[in-house]
């Protein structure tokens, strides 16, 4: 009497499986090819942003797939005036890093309190790369002040835009 209860019992967890198996299997299958053509892909429901240190204000970016550039302009908010100021973007490893086309010198440049200035910053970006979201490191560095008193100082943010064309 028993081993019939234990065979009805499996009968019905192997008729389950089978009637549902099949379910089961094009419902992973689906997800399978959503995943492959990237529809599921996260990157591309991130918001774009662009935060720094406290100090600083990125008031507008854009990444340009036709020129290969991001283009950054930055506020300088920290009270002070800034020499040496250099930007850069940093893709990650093996992704190749961008650097300003530009750096400012105290002789030629001051970034000075309150103002804003465009950095402009050769990536290599590619017209393949369209439609898809740039999110890297952005790196400042700067001096404070000019001379032997001079200190160097270095903030990190991030930048997550779409790449236009």
């Amino acid at each position: 009497m028993k081993k019939r209860i234990s065979q009805k019992k499996a009968q019905a967890a192997m008729e389950f499986l089978m009637t549902y198996g099949w379910a089961l299997l094009v419902v992973l299958i689906a997800i399978g090819a959503l995943a492959f053509f990237g529809v599921l892909n996260p990157s591309r429901f991130l918001p774009n942003s662009c935060t720094l240190a406290p100090g600083f204000a990125c008031t507008d970016f854009k990444a340009d797939a036709s020129g290969g550039n991001v283009e950054i302009v930055l506020q300088n908010g920290l009270g002070e005036s800034l020499n040496n100021v250099r930007l850069e973007l940093d893709k990650g490893s093996g992704a190749g890093n961008c650097a300003t086309l530009h750096t400012f010198s105290p002789s030629s440049y001051t970034f000075s309190d309150g103002g804003s200035t465009l950095f402009t910053l050769n990536c290599g970006l590619t017209p393949s790369l369209q439609g898809t979201k740039l999110k890297a490191d952005l790196i400042i560095t700067y001096t404070v002040g000019s001379g032997t008193t001079a200190l160097t100082h270095s903030k990190v943010g991030q930048l997550v835009t779409g790449i236009e064309a």
